[in-house]
């Protein structure tokens, strides 16, 4: 029986138009919804107003226009250069029109009462933060792209970042918590490339595509199989009287943020490897 917190993706690409992954109301203050848009060549796609909405460039090209500005945007891939997203108030309208080659987006609505101007977000402002250096043997060494949180727009009720995983290597780690729901969509480098999550004691096996929703409270921390880079979109939704400001790191494996307790080293690993 599939997990609930678990969404396949599908075998190759997402198809074309757009494909609903996660339509969130089981807390009813917190609905959202997380979906995969694939736009083919030329085709334009028209956002509605009402929700507070997130788009993800993930690959392609596309021209767009919103609040009587435009831009074009490009993406290779999600591991070659930070992302271009769009983040609309409930107010705002976009016009998104693909290139030649296509564009693929990642798409997030919530409900939002306060209207707040557009913003298009380019690479520049994603600047890297590797988290875990220096941390156990730098075993969850991790490039971690915030795009926006509360501190950056106090207007929106998301905080939405990337994490590129290195391959081996634990990301999320140490496992932490906090009250409010969160979203982990996965990539990788290679087709056949693959990842564990972590909910709490359970262990989803993730590959390309997938999507798993993060219950509130629940410990959580990803490891991507050795050869394979992991990439995962991220998104929190804050809570109404509690929005997300931060987490809480599980106890029993917090010394590992210490950086004069490495953890155990073997005494018969080859000489230089240590």
């Amino acid at each position: 029986m599939p997990h609930p917190a678990y969404h396949s993706g599908p075998a190759g690409q997402f198809p074309a138009g757009y494909t609903p992954i996660i339509h969130a109301e089981e807390i009813a203050e917190a609905a959202w919804t997380f979906g995969i848009r694939q736009l083919t060549s030329g085709t334009t796609f028209q956002s509605s107003k009402g929700r507070e909405s997130v788009f993800v460039l993930m690959r392609g090209e596309a021209g767009m226009r919103f609040d009587g500005q435009s831009a074009r945007i490009r993406r290779k891939d999600v591991f070659s250069s930070p992302p271009f997203v769009l983040h609309l108030g409930p107010g705002s309208t976009a016009e998104i029109t693909a290139g030649p080659d296509g564009a693929e987006f990642a798409e997030i609505h919530a409900p939002n009462g306060v209207a707040f101007p557009a913003r298009l977000f380019t690479p520049e402002d994603s600047n890297p933060e590797y988290r875990g250096t220096g941390l156990v043997r730098n075993a969850a060494l991790r490039n971690v792209r915030l795009i926006f949180d509360q501190k950056i727009r106090p207007e929106s009720n998301i905080v939405i970042g990337e994490v590129l995983n290195y391959p081996g290597r634990w990301s999320s780690y140490p496992p932490h918590h906090h009250d409010q729901p969160e979203i982990y969509h996965y990539r990788f480098t290679d087709p056949v490339g693959y990842g564990h999550a972590e909910i709490g004691d359970e262990v989803l096996k993730v590959r390309s595509g997938d999507t798993i929703l993060i219950p509130p409270g629940r410990d959580h921390a990803q490891v991507a199989a050795p050869g394979y880079g992991m990439y995962y979109l991220w998104v929190i939704r804050h809570l109404p009287g509690n929005p997300y400001t931060g987490f809480t790191f599980a106890p029993e494996h917090a010394w590992a943020l210490d950086p004069t307790r490495q953890g155990w080293i073997p005494f018969d690993f080859p000489p230089g490897l240590s």
